[in-house]
């Protein structure tokens, strides 16, 4: 059998931690803006560290297993 867990947190954290798809933070205007589908670079390393932190959360503190098969 082999672990899905991994796969599935990383897939979710990358759709929701999109920048712009839900939230963007910074934003062009304002510190957050939410559903503008825009970007920018700080945007995007932003949203980087917050994918990897909550990635080392999710895998190493929580440590989410799915197994299927």
């Amino acid at each position: 059998m082999s672990d899905w867990g991994p796969v599935f947190v990383s897939v979710i954290l990358f759709v929701l931690l999109s920048p712009g798809l839900l939230f963007q933070l910074p934003a062009h205007r304002r510190w957050v803006e939410f559903g503008n589908f825009q970007t920018s670079a700080a945007a995007v390393m932003v949203h980087a560290l917050f994918f990897f932190a909550l990635l080392c959360v999710f895998l190493l503190g929580v440590k989410v297993h799915l197994y299927l098969g």
